[in-house]
């Protein structure tokens, strides 16, 4: 399937942190035909195996969404929660979603009229404890599908923009998924057979730590890590962001391998593929940091697509971005097997 589609079916199946069941076995299924074997591991990561030349090389990007979860259901049917992950608190009042029950229930968080609002509250965004989400249904049917801990995502759209531009959910981290089984589809292309294991690995969203159990058993010699960053929209200061259908965002960073970092530039150039530098002072913020260090420590680098209104339901891309990063990780992996 062309790139359009792969994003609509990766972005379709709900995938909140900790319970991301419904997205890895889609993940799943899509990674399959470019692997030797594919299993889901006891954390919940997705991880597939080629056999091949040269050395074992790691290629991760994390399968959960931001959401929320469930903590309670009032006297009056309305469903309390609790953010899961970094959901903007911005887009909270008035969103739709669904409650992932005993079988799907849709609903709306909360939102007071502007008309009844206090002075006080006037343009202030509420917290998560402050809102509910409304289902319509009784407590006592309420009670029958929905439990404490279910999971609640956005409901899903996907909307293709003007141009290359893509907007939907998920799309942190499902554009990094696409990007992978595209760099996957080059290799196979081309005949490359390479010594590689993807993961597509959970929690991420809730701070990681999934992700080293999959890259402790594959005990690789390097590491790739693909995730979203930042892309320029009006209020962004611009060293603090990348622009979109720019290329890939090469990460350099304290924890991150330093000629891997330079390897990536050069293969880029060579290959005529548009890049952006992205450069943090500490940290990376992503599954880089957790890799890096698993066993005696892992060589890791970090590939970014620049992605608009991280964290909402109208996260932004465009596919130029996808296919510029999997042209860059395929020839770094190439090159590691010549």
């Amino acid at each position: 399937m062309d790139t359009v589609e792969l994003l609509r079916k990766l972005t379709a199946s709900c995938g909140v942190s900790g319970l991301e069941n419904g997205a890895a076995a889609v993940a799943k299924e899509l990674l399959s035909p470019y692997v030797d074997s594919v299993e889901t591991d006891r954390r919940g990561n997705v991880v597939g195996t080629v056999s091949g030349a040269g050395p074992k090389i790691l290629l991760d990007a994390h399968l959960d969404q931001v959401g929320f979860i469930v903590t309670s259901l009032s006297d009056r049917g309305f469903v309390k929660f609790d953010r899961c992950g970094g959901t903007d608190p911005r887009v909270m009042s008035a969103l739709p979603v669904i409650i992932m029950g005993k079988e799907p229930v849709y609903g709306v968080i909360s939102s007071v009229p502007p008309h009844l609002q206090s002075d006080d509250d006037e343009g202030k965004v509420k917290a998560a404890k402050d809102l509910a989400i409304d289902t319509g249904l009784s407590k006592e049917k309420l009670e029958e599908l929905v439990s404490q801990g279910d999971r609640v995502c956005f409901v899903p759209q996907f909307d293709k923009l003007l141009g290359d531009e893509i907007c939907s959910n998920s799309l942190d981290d499902r554009a990094g998924i696409a990007i992978l089984i595209r760099t996957l589809e080059i290799l196979k292309d081309k005949g490359v057979k390479p010594n590689l294991t993807v993961t597509f690995s959970v929690q991420e969203e809730v701070g990681g730590g999934a992700v080293n159990c999959a890259a402790f058993k594959a005990d690789v010699d390097m590491a790739i890590a693909v995730d979203v960053s930042f892309a320029r929209t009006p209020g962004c200061k611009e060293e603090e962001a990348g622009v979109i259908a720019k290329g890939p965002m090469i990460g350099t960073a304290p924890c991150l391998d330093h000629e891997m970092f330079e390897d990536l530039k050069r293969l880029a150039k060579d290959n005529d593929i548009p890049y952006q530098i992205e450069v943090m002072n500490r940290v990376t913020g992503t599954h880089a940091d957790d890799i890096t260090v698993v066993r005696e420590g892992i060589r890791t680098g970090l590939v970014s697509l620049p992605l608009k209104f991280m964290h909402t339901p109208v996260e932004v891309i465009d596919t130029k971005d996808i296919e510029f990063c999997a042209k860059l990780i395929a020839a770094f992996v190439e090159e590691k097997v010549k």
